[in-house]
């Protein structure tokens, strides 16, 4: 599948911003599954872009835009092509060991109510058994809200909720697996919907888990599916903090609204739904 995607963040800012400092995680990497036709990214303000890997291997570009600003728009756009691997991961940089990925984070922690459903849907399954019965259960027993529960929401209270956006329930998912002894990370991305639906509030998240003799594959609660050809895989890291789109600090500027658009359709599809 050959996947456009228009991603568009603008902060405006009731009083003008001194200086802002972004660091983006916004352009994808070419491996078994996809393959970066091309990506291009735009500061509105007049600054230098600087490109550079960081310590997960996620492309990451870095500028300081200097003020006044009362508006600031960052802008990607490209095209993907995609091939379904039944959601194994294979030709991704790794630089690090699986094990790293067992460390627990303050967003993806297990409480004891996360560990002990875990271990019930555990019942002595094998590890890819585990994360599918996993995948399924989530799926039936968390509720999609999109409406956002907050960046700093972490895997027990959406949990607790039942209810949560991507974000939330691939935390749920990496914190059970991590309460197996199972190494699970975080993805960001964005996710071609089969319904026809182009524009989204955001982009979309999932996770990997680690499989002995079979490597990293990756699930998507949210959707209750193993990754296919729809996913396009853009940034890694223990949790949504690692792999977030865009994280940054601003002097001045307070007021600030912040207007996300996203546009995720397949090559030669013009839809406007």
């Amino acid at each position: 599948m050959r996947i456009q995607v228009s991603h568009i963040t603008t902060y405006r800012y009731e009083q003008p911003a001194q200086a802002v400092i972004q660091t983006l995680r916004l352009t994808p990497r070419s491996h078994d599954g996809q393959h970066v036709a091309y990506w291009r990214t735009d500061v509105s303000a007049d600054c230098r872009l600087s490109q550079h890997d960081d310590a997960f291997g996620n492309i990451t570009h870095s500028f300081t835009a200097e003020g006044p600003l009362t508006e600031l728009a960052v802008a990607v756009e490209g095209e993907v092509e995609t091939i379904d691997t039944q959601g194994v991961v294979r030709g991704a940089i790794e630089r690090f060991p699986p094990s790293l990925f067992l460390r627990e984070t303050e967003l993806s922690a297990a409480d004891v109510t996360i560990s002990d459903y875990a271990a019930t849907l555990r019942d002595g399954r094998e590890p890819l058994d585990f994360l599918h019965e996993l995948l399924r259960a989530l799926n039936r027993d968390m509720t999609f809200d999109p409406r956002p529960t907050g960046p700093a929401t972490t895997a027990a209270e959406a949990f607790a909720l039942r209810r949560g956006v991507c974000q939330d329930l691939s935390h749920i998912f990496i914190a059970a697996c991590r309460s197996q002894d199972i190494p699970a990370r975080y993805v960001g991305g964005h996710f071609h919907r089969a319904d026809g639906v182009v524009h989204q509030d955001a982009g979309h998240a999932w996770a990997e888990a680690f499989v002995p003799d079979l490597g990293w594959v990756a699930f998507d609660p949210t959707n209750g599916i193993s990754a296919t050809e729809a996913h396009i895989r853009v940034a890694i890291g223990l949790d949504y903090l690692n792999a977030a789109p865009v994280r940054g600090t601003r002097t001045g500027g307070s007021g600030e609204q912040l207007d996300v658009k996203v546009q995720v359709r397949q090559a030669g599809d013009q839809s406007q739904a």
